[in-house]
């Protein structure tokens, strides 16, 4: 049995300030697979660490510089091609800078509460609770027909 296999890398992280607000990145549709409003992260790069990878890609996405992200979970699945697809799930409280939207989408503060009026990514309320409930630390998406996904949290 192989050890190894082909991977995909990427992070994302949620953004809260002392209101409890989060920071969303409504994904351009023409941009992106899929649409909707989402965490902001990305692809991590060959030879970056974790950690910097998503200290990268927030400043990117959004103009904030974050410190002391924290590792709370992670989502993963396999594509249709059998490639795992990670993603790092990072919280933070700690951050400096003035929230600029980037080619990537238009980034804005967003009340808890609202989320439910806007258009959501098609998992964001489920990946949520991996950012919320202690006991969580994992989505999983095991397959079960062609475009059926069975989510598993641990």
């Amino acid at each position: 049995m192989p050890r190894s296999q082909e991977v995909i890398l990427t992070n994302m992280c949620l953004i809260e300030d002392a209101d409890r607000k989060i920071v969303m990145q409504i994904r351009d549709p023409e941009r992106y697979t899929w649409s909707g409003a989402a965490l902001p992260g990305g692809h991590i790069e060959v030879g970056e660490s974790l950690h910097e990878a998503v200290v990268r890609e927030v400043y990117e996405e959004t103009g904030l510089l974050i410190r002391n992200p924290k590792l709370v979970g992670m989502k993963h699945w396999y594509t249709k091609e059998g490639v795992r697809y990670l993603v790092f799930l990072y919280r933070t409280i700690d951050f400096e800078g003035q929230l600029r939207s980037s080619e990537e989408g238009e980034v804005q503060w967003v009340d808890r509460a609202d989320l439910s009026e806007m258009e959501l990514a098609y998992d964001l309320l489920n990946l949520l609770r991996v950012f919320d409930e202690k006991e969580l630390s994992e989505l999983f998406y095991r397959e079960r027909l062609e475009d059926d996904f069975i989510r598993e949290f641990w």
